[in-house]
């Protein structure tokens, strides 16, 4: 098999480049207004809270793309540091306290990527120059979702729960009808610019085994279709949400392309990717009382020019 180039896989693909203005950097989180805001709010029944963010610096290790390494703490003041012979600061009133660090990469949590991160053609999200990236994103970056916000009506889709399995395998796929029948299964109705939350559970092999996982590395999930990008396009989705580290499948099992939806639902369509969440409370609760719909909120870090940001979302039910 020949594998095309994302020019030519992509050519006839929709875009969204200009439609909310030449200068704009959010994209489909434009869909979110204040009416699908209070749409979502609308939804609180019972105040429950779930946050969705992985534990950094998780004892059982945490999962990362690969090439990309786990974050690093230090510590960089604790009570040693106030022993005999030591260089603890000396305030008055004999204040102590502890003061750490971390090294990590801007993607390597559960975080929301800029929609300048990824492109080809030499053009990145809003037809912006690829140029633009050079030493940090003069376009495009996190920074304006961070400052943006996002909030709205969400829909967890249960795709674990819906075929039946405790985890999707490494490789699976589904797509937007897939999506439809889960919906259907669980009694609810995916609505025009509905957040939409992706249950794979496919992390748990990580955690089972961490080295392992890594081998013949292709994650589960959705599978490019120009009927796909149609779809997500007419359903105007602002944000797409999984437990996964790239949120759709690794490499296309069709045209053997890497990261397809990427370029067609990020660079093109400008839809937020929000990656490695962790699902499961959600989900056990979702199961539990049977709603599948609730109040999406999150907010990346504000980093100046940065391709991406830590986060934890909040689900409200």
């Amino acid at each position: 098999m020949t594998t095309p180039d994302l020019t030519e896989l992509l050519a006839d693909s929709p875009s969204n480049w200009g439609k909310w203005g030449t200068d704009d950097e959010v994209g489909s989180l434009n869909y979110l207004t204040p009416e699908q805001v209070l749409g979502g709010v609308g939804l609180i029944r019972k105040g429950a809270l779930f946050t969705l963010q992985r534990l950094i610096g998780d004892p059982a290790g945490d999962p990362v793309w690969p090439g990309r390494s786990p974050a690093t703490r230090e510590m960089i003041l604790d009570e040693s540091h106030w022993d005999e012979g030591g260089d603890g600061p000396a305030f008055p009133g004999g204040l102590h306290y502890a003061d750490d660090k971390i090294n990590a990469f801007l993607q390597g949590s559960t975080q929301y990527d800029a929609l300048g991160h990824v492109w080809y053609d030499g053009q990145i999200y809003n037809g912006y120059d690829a140029r633009t990236t050079v030493g940090g994103l003069d376009k495009a970056s996190v920074e304006p979702i961070a400052q943006r916000g996002v909030a709205g009506r969400a829909v967890l889709l249960d795709m674990a729960r819906f075929r039946d399995v405790n985890h999707l395998a490494a490789g699976e796929t589904f797509d937007h009808t897939d999506l439809e029948k889960c919906a259907a299964a669980q009694g609810i109705e995916i609505k025009p610019r509905d957040i939409l939350l992706i249950r794979t559970n496919h992390l748990a092999l990580f955690f089972q085994d961490s080295e392992g996982f890594y081998g013949d590395f292709c994650e589960p999930g959705l599978v490019y279709s120009p009927e796909l990008v149609q779809w997500f396009q007419n359903m105007e989705i602002p944000n797409l949400v999984t437990d996964t580290i790239a949120n759709e499948i690794t490499t296309d099992p069709h045209n053997g392309v890497a990261l397809v939806l990427h370029n067609a639902l990020m660079r093109n369509l400008g839809i937020a990717f929000t990656e490695i969440c962790d699902l499961e409370k959600l989900a056990e609760d979702c199961a539990a009382d049977g709603v599948y719909e609730f109040f999406y909120v999150a907010a990346p870090l504000k980093i100046h020019r940065a391709s991406g940001s830590p986060v934890n979302p909040v689900v409200i039910k």
